[in-house]
């Protein structure tokens, strides 16, 4: 097939969404599909066979393009809907593939330029505009319902989590939606020597380790005041891999008010081709996340490390951990507290639900399966009939050839 895949992100850059999109776009490529992405500027170039990528030129007064809903973002979105008009009068495609908002810049052309639409739901939308501006509150019936047209107007949906998948399926028909969770991401060995965390940190304790951004909805302030209410073993650090330099002094501004800027130390981002080695070198994994439905990538590769988790007891995570292969607990400071203490004093325990989740991350959710979901769905559009069928199904079927992803 030919895509035209639309991603309203910088590309390539190591967090979320780009990653996903970066094993989306491999997995496609490695099956033989021609592949046309478009993104946001800003990113790093990689080298997949059969991807051609393009930047949208940087809108006038855009600098920064912020995680999340903002005015430079929505800027960017119109210069990327301009580009997606030239692409389609230039070259004709099979499918669309759109994340997230781009779902609208392409819905309107579908008949016309007769593809194949993709949406791909990485998060819901709806829920994240009331939760940055609470004042949408009332109105977030309707941006649920705009959003749920977009999905029922699509050829396939996909889900990136079982809770988007129920949220939505009572809106489109059910064989039109597929839930395809991220996979486990850094496992392969590291490129490079990676340094000793605990000759970062100048201590030789238990080790717990956050990774990820610090945007609010992450919960690290919420893990920095369990901290400062465990009793914590001699020489313990909280050591925080990843954040921008705002957010790393804020958070570091709230550990030294509690008593605990000694043992919470935040490192900066890191390579993500050396996740599994800082992994590797820590007591506990934290996952403190207060909000969202969608479950973090980092849990999987969490889950891969063969280290013990500990996860707030939210939707985002228990729709992939439950009681059998993480330690579970309410988003409170108390609670927290109290099950980091609790897998830093019992070792044994901790290890069996680290081999648990092992077990069960390569099992369902290992780099994989993800692609076989993927491709499956793909096979999926051939199988559907109606004005935007890919031709290269119909020109297999014309030639007696059972279409195949």
């Amino acid at each position: 097939m030919r895509i035209l895949f639309l991603a309203p992100q910088p590309f390539y850059v190591e967090r979320g969404t780009p990653i996903a999109v970066r094993q989306v776009v491999t997995a496609l490529c490695g099956a033989g599909h021609k592949v046309d992405l478009i993104t946001f500027p800003g990113g790093e170039d990689i080298e997949v066979a059969g991807l051609t990528h393009i930047r949208i030129a940087r809108p006038p007064g855009v600098k920064k393009i912020p995680v999340g809903f903002s005015p430079a973002k929505l800027l960017c979105d119109l210069w990327l809907g301009v580009e997606l008009v030239k692409r389609l009068g230039r070259k004709r495609y099979d499918v669309v593939h759109a994340v997230e908002e781009a779902v609208f810049l392409a819905l309107p052309f579908r008949r016309l330029a007769r593809f194949k639409l993709i949406y791909d739901m990485d998060s819901l939308m709806s829920d994240q505009l009331v939760e940055k501006w609470p004042g949408l509150k009332r109105w977030h019936r309707f941006l649920f319902w705009f959003e749920s047209q977009a999905a029922r107007g699509s050829d396939l949906v996909l889900a990136v989590c079982p809770a988007i998948g129920d949220r939505i399926r009572p809106h489109v028909p059910a064989d039109r939606v597929r839930v395809t969770p991220d996979a486990a991401t850094g496992l392969e060995p590291a490129t490079g020597e990676v340094e000793d965390l605990r000759a970062t940190v100048k201590r030789d304790g238990p080790l717990a380790l956050y990774v990820g951004n610090l945007e609010g909805y992450q919960g690290v302030g919420l893990l920095i005041e369990a901290v400062a209410r465990m009793s914590r073993p001699p020489g313990f650090t909280l050591a925080v891999i990843g954040g921008d330099a705002k957010s790393i002094e804020a958070h570091q501004a709230l550990a030294e008010g509690l008593g605990v800027g000694d043992c919470v130390r935040f490192l900066g981002p890191r390579p993500l081709s050396n996740l599994n080695g800082y992994l590797a070198q820590a007591d506990v994994l934290c996952s403190p996340r207060l909000k969202g439905v969608n479950t973090p990538m980092k849990v999987y590769s969490y889950m891969a490390s063969g280290v013990p988790v500990l996860a707030t007891d939210i939707l985002s995570h228990t729709q992939v951990l439950d009681a059998s292969c993480a330690r579970l607990a309410a988003p409170d400071s108390a609670a927290m507290a109290a099950g980091l203490a609790q897998l830093l004093a019992d070792r044994a325990g901790g290890q069996a639900l680290a081999l648990t989740a092992r077990s069960r991350v390569h099992a369902d959710y290992s780099l994989a399966a993800f692609e076989a979901r993927l491709l499956d769905a793909y096979a999926s559009l051939g199988r559907s009939s109606g004005p935007g069928r890919p031709r290269s199904a119909a020109r297999a079927e014309a030639a007696g050839v059972t279409p195949t992803a």
